[in-house]
This record gives structure tokens, C-alpha cells and sequence, in this order.
């Protein structure tokens, strides 16, 4: 009896291993293609050849190279100022975004703070020339940072809210029973609370200013460049073994931001997701 019900069984355990499998061959397949041109990119620039068809041998001269480029310097230079002050300043007024959009539920706030981080880039880099050029703003990094100060404030908004949602209103509403104003009650109590939220946005705008090329190559003017700019520049070439190892340099980078936003606020990054 035991054998008959077994050999019962047998092909519907069969047909979920199959349907296992096949998921993970496809995750597989996904996962190859996503991540093995990175790691291309990343195995070249080690690479002691001009040429990107044939591994020669292991070489740090391209990043030798690259630190004394003084344009590749500048262009980085500029990007970490735009990228500072860019997420700062979005950071503050992305906060206020959230908790407004918490505490008081306007239908039409929301539509109005999250609705450029829908709109494609090169519609927001387009208009946002037109609009510098009728305030007659030079094109800089001025305009590059206020253009991504204004891109940017929508996703802090969006992780700071989420973080909110989470939050025990009870903590804030027993502050402000004790006597505390409602400014106290935020900066003693929801702050402290929601900056987990909060620092992870400020390194998601941080991370969205340095990579940004769309909006940056429209706002930038003829005098300014920042690093997505120049190696724009220079793969117009070739894809040098140069390029290869910026590319590298700034991925690290990325990646290292992006897991320390994860560290601090994993809900959050997951609700913005």
C-alpha cells in the first residue's frame, strides 16, 4: 500500500522539481546577463593591452593613468561637489516632502512631489534647459546641481514616507502631551526615529547625482563636465582600458553606497522599490 501511494506521488514530485528547475535556469540565465558585462568591464581593466579583444596580463597602469588625467579629475571633482550639495539639499526638502505627505494626506501632494521620478529624463532635461534658458541661468554646474536637487527630491520623499508609515504615532503624540511643541516633538522624537529613512535617501539622491548623464548632458552648458560627461567623451573613441577602469572605480562605488543605504533602511528601500 505504502509502494502504491509513493508511486502515486512520484510524477507530481517530478513535475515540481521540473518547474524548479527551469526557474532556476532562468534565474540564472537572468542573473548572467545582467551582472557578466559588468565583470567583463571589470576583469579589462586589469588588463595590460590597449586592445579589449585579448587578455594579456594583469596591469594596474589604467588606473595609474586615470589619477593623473587632470580633465578625468576635474570631471570627478565636479561630480562629488554636484553630488554633495545636490543631496543634501534634496535631503531636507525631500523630509519635508514625506512628512507632509504623511500628516496631512493631500490627494494632489503626492501627484506633484513623485511625478518626476516618472517622467523619463530626457523629457526633465529638455524642459529644464528651456527653463534655465528663459530665466537666462548659465548652463554649469549651478544649473546641473538645481536640476538634480530637483530630480532627487522625489525619491527621498518616497523612502522618508515609507519610513513614517511605520513609525508608533503613540511616541510623538505621548511628546507632545508632556508639553512639547510640534517642532519639538519632530526633532526629539520623529527624527531621531525616521533618520534611518532619512540617510538612506540622502545616499540614494547621492548615488542618482554622480551616475545621472541624461539630465546632466542638457543642463551642463559647453564650460562643465563631470564624470559621466567625460567618459561619454571619451567612448566616443573607443572603449579604452581607461574607460574600463573608471567605469570599475565608479560601480564600486555605487554598489558601496547602495549596500549601506540597504543597512540602514532595508524596509524602506524595498517599499521605493
Amino acid at each position: 500500500m505504502t509502494t502504491l501511494t509513493t508511486m502515486m506521488k512520484m510524477p507530481a514530485l517530478s513535475g515540481v522539481n521540473k518547474r524548479t528547475y527551469a526557474l532556476w535556469t532562468a534565474a540564472v540565465l537572468v542573473f548572467a546577463f545582467l551582472y557578466v558585462p559588468l565583470i567583463i568591464v571589470m576583469v579589462y581593466s586589469f588588463n595590460d593591452s590597449q586592445l579589449n579583444a585579448e587578455w594579456v596580463g594583469f596591469t594596474f597602469a589604467w588606473y595609474r593613468k586615470l589619477f593623473s588625467d587632470q580633465e578625468m579629475l576635474n570631471a570627478a571633482g565636479n561630480s562629488l561637489m554636484i553630488a554633495v550639495v545636490a543631496s543634501a539639499v534634496a535631503t531636507v526638502l525631500g523630509t519635508m516632502a514625506g512628512f507632509a505627505m504623511h500628516r496631512y494626506k493631500l490627494k494632489l501632494l503626492p501627484l506633484l512631489v513623485l511625478t518626476p521620478i516618472a517622467i523619463p529624463e530626457i523629457l526633465i532635461g529638455v524642459s529644464l534647459l528651456i527653463f534655465f534658458v528663459m530665466l537666462n541661468i548659465t548652463l554649469g554646474l549651478v544649473s546641473i546641481t538645481l536640476a538634480h536637487i530637483a530630480f532627487c527630491i522625489g525619491f527621498v520623499a518616497i523612502v522618508v514616507r515609507s519610513r513614517l508609515s511605520g513609525m508608533d504615532e503613540s511616541l510623538t503624540e505621548a511628546a507632545r502631551d508632556c508639553g512639547a511643541t510640534p517642532f519639538q516633538a519632530f526633532r526629539l522624537v520623529t527624527l531621531p526615529l525616521i533618520m534611518p529613512g532619512v540617510l538612506a535617501g540622502a545616499l540614494m539622491a547621492f548615488t542618482l547625482s554622480i551616475d545621472d548623464f541624461v539630465i546632466t548632458f542638457f543642463t551642463a552648458g559647453a564650460n562643465a563636465s563631470t564624470l559621466p560627461l567625460q567618459i561619454y567623451s571619451m567612448i566616443k573613441i573607443a572603449v579604452t582600458p581607461e574607460v574600463n577602469a573608471v567605469s570599475t572605480l565608479l560601480m564600486a562605488l555605487t554598489l558601496f553606497l547602495i549596500i549601506v543605504a540597504s543597512k540602514l533602511a532595508p524596509s524602506a528601500l524595498r517599499s521605493s522599490s
